[in-house]
């Protein structure tokens, strides 16, 4: 049978709504600072990415002009 010393290590182990409730609020702030870290990441990404495709058009328009210049001047480009 248990006696009182028992019970009281036992209560001691089980958690409390208390304790749940503590955890509950720790697990909500570190999800939001998760959610925070990957919302920022995906924006500079995202800028990354516009960026990126700004530098293909701009390198796209000078192979163009070099093309047209080689071309006035009579030169064979090669790759």
């Amino acid at each position: 049978m248990l006696d009182e010393n028992d019970i009281k290590k036992l209560t001691e182990l089980i958690a409390t709504k208390t304790d749940f409730d503590k955890f509950r609020e720790e697990y909500r702030k570190d999800f939001s600072d998760l959610q925070k870290s990957v919302d920022a990441y995906a924006t500079k990404a995202d800028e990354f990415f516009q960026e990126l495709v700004m530098l293909s058009h701009k390198v796209d328009r000078h192979e163009k002009w070099l093309h047209q210049i080689a071309e006035k001047l009579g030169i064979k480009l090669e790759y």
